[in-house]
C-alpha cells in the first residue's frame, strides 16, 4: 500500500471515532432531559438526513477539490454540531449538522481509495478500511459509554478553570467537549493527506444542473448489471446495521436492564464481530467472486430474529460477535465491487455519493419507520422481528434478482465479472 494510505486511515479513524461516541453522548444528552423515547430513536435518521438532500452535490465537489480538503471542511462542521449541543440547540438538530459533515466527508474518504490504489488492491484496501472503520466504531462508542457514565464523567465535571464558566454542567455535555479534540486531531491528518495527481472536475456554475447528472448516475448504477446487484445489498445493509446500533442499545436495556454504558459495550461487540468478518473478506475475496456472499445476508437476517430468544449476556455477546462476522464478510467485497463498477461508470465522488444516497436513504426510511413504531408503544423485540424478516426476505429478492441477470443477460454479466477479473489481476 502507497504511505498516504496510512494517513487516510488514521484520519478515518479519529473522525470515525468521535462520530461513534457522539452518538452514545447524544443518546445519553436525550436521556437526561427526559425526552421522548422516540427522539432518541430519531438521531439515526437525522444524521442520514443530509446524505439524502445533499447527495447530488456532494459527490460533485469530492470530485472538484482535493478530497483531503474535502474532508478537513467535513470535519469542521463536525465541530460546529458539537458546538450547538453545548450551546442549547435541540440535540436532534445538532446532530443532523454533525451529519452534514459527515455527508461531505464520506465521497473524499471512498473515492480517495480508486485515485490511489490501483483495482487489484480495492478489496484489500475496502477491508483494511472497514476493519479500521469497525475498530474506531468499536472504541468510539465505548468511549462515548465511558465518558457518560459516573466514574469519568464525575472527574471531567469537577475540573475548574478560573474565572471561566463552561456552562459545562452535565456527564453527557462533559463528554461532548472532549470529542470536539478528537475532530481536531482528524482534521490535522487531512492536512497530511497527498495529492493524487487526478484531474479535478470543476463545479458547474448553477449548482442546481448537477441534480440531473446525479440522477442520471444513479440510473446508470442502477441499470449495470453488477451495479445494481452490489448497490442494492450495500443499501439494504447499512439501512439496517445503522439503525441496528440504536435498536441494540433498546434491547439490552429491555432483555439485560443494562444501562446506556452497559448496552454501548455490546454495540461494540458487533463492531468487533464485523471487524474481523471484514478483515478476512478482504484476504479471501476477490472482485469477481464478490456476487458469491449474498446467502450471507439472508443469514443474518434471521439471526436477527433470534436476538429476541437471549436473556443471558454470556450467549449475547458470542451470539453478536457472529452476526457482525457475517456482516462484514458480506459488505466489503460487495462494497469493492460497487466502487469499481462506479468508478467505471461516472467517477469515484459521484459513484460514492450515489451509493450513499441510496444506503442512507434506506437508513433514514427504516429508521422513521422505527421512531414512529417506538412513538406508538412498539417494543424492541417487535422491532429486532421486524428488521430481520426484512433483512432476509430482501436478500432473497436480490440473490433471485442476480439469478435472473444471469439467466437473461448472460453475456453482459460475464462481459462485466471478466473486467473485474481482469482489473483484479492486473490492476
Amino acid at each position: 500500500m502507497k504511505r498516504g494510505f496510512y494517513t487516510i486511515m488514521a484520519a478515518q479513524f479519529f473522525s470515525s471515532l468521535a462520530d461513534n461516541a457522539l452518538f452514545i453522548a447524544a443518546v445519553e444528552l436525550l436521556k437526561s432531559s427526559r425526552a421522548p423515547t422516540w427522539q432518541a430513536a430519531a438521531l439515526v435518521p437525522m444524521f442520514a438526513l443530509f446524505y439524502v438532500v445533499l447527495a447530488p452535490f456532494v459527490g460533485a465537489f469530492a470530485d472538484a477539490r482535493p478530497k483531503g480538503q474535502v474532508m478537513f471542511y467535513s470535519n469542521a462542521i463536525k465541530v460546529v454540531g458539537c458546538l450547538m449541543m453545548l450551546f442549547g440547540a435541540h440535540p436532534l438538530l445538532a446532530y443532523a449538522i454533525v451529519g452534514l459533515g459527515a455527508a461531505a466527508y464520506s465521497p473524499a474518504k471512498y473515492g480517495i481509495l480508486t485515485e490511489l490504489l490501483p483495482p487489484s488492491q480495492l478489496v484489500k484496501a475496502n477491508g483494511w478500511i472497514e476493519g479500521l472503520t469497525i475498530a474506531s466504531i468499536i472504541l468510539g462508542i465505548l468511549l462515548g459509554g465511558q465518558l457518560v457514565g459516573n466514574a469519568i464523567a464525575s472527574r471531567m465535571l469537577g475540573i475548574d478553570f478560573p474565572v471561566l464558566d463552561t456552562g459545562i454542567d452535565t456527564p453527557p455535555e462533559a463528554a461532548i467537549f472532549v470529542l470536539i479534540f478528537i475532530y481536531a486531531v482528524a482534521a490535522w491528518f487531512n492536512t497530511r493527506i497527498p495529492l493524487t495527481g487526478v484531474e479535478m472536475r470543476p463545479i458547474p456554475k448553477n449548482p442546481l444542473e448537477l441534480v440531473p447528472d446525479f440522477w442520471s448516475c444513479n440510473s446508470r448504477l442502477w441499470h449495470d448489471k453488477l451495479g445494481q446487484i452490489s448497490l442494492a445489498t450495500t443499501t439494504l445493509f447499512w439501512g439496517v446495521s445503522g439503525n441496528l446500533r440504536y435498536i441494540i442499545l433498546a434491547w439490552s436495556a429491555a432483555a439485560l436492564g443494562y444501562s446506556t454504558t452497559q448496552a454501548s459495550s455490546l454495540s461494540g461487540v458487533v463492531a468487533l464481530g464485523t471487524a474481523v468478518g471484514a478483515v478476512m473478506a478482504s484476504m479471501r475475496m476477490r472482485l469477481d467472486k464478490a456476487t458469491t456472499v449474498m446467502p450471507l445476508g439472508i443469514i443474518m437476517g434471521l439471526l436477527v430474529i433470534c436476538m429476541n430468544f437471549i436473556t443471558n449476556v454470556w450467549v449475547a455477546a458470542p451470539f453478536l460477535i457472529l452476526m457482525g462476522a457475517l456482516g462484514g464478510y458480506l459488505v466489503v467485497p460487495m462494497n469493492a465491487l460497487l466502487q469499481h463498477r462506479g468508478h467505471n461508470l461516472m467517477g469515484a465522488g459521484r459513484s460514492i455519493a450515489v451509493q450513499n444516497f441510496n444506503e442512507q436513504a434506506c437508513i433514514l426510511g427504516l429508521g422513521a419507520f422505527y421512531s414512529l413504531s417506538a412513538g406508538l408503544g412498539m417494543s424492541a423485540f417487535g422491532a429486532i422481528t421486524a428488521f430481520g424478516v426484512v433483512v432476509a426476505g430482501m436478500m432473497w429478492m436480490i440473490q433471485r434478482w442476480h439469478a435472473r441477470n444471469c439467466i437473461e443477460h448472460k453475456d453482459e454479466v460475464e462481459h462485466l465479472l471478466e473486467i473485474a477479473r481482469h482489473d483484479n489481476v492486473h490492476g
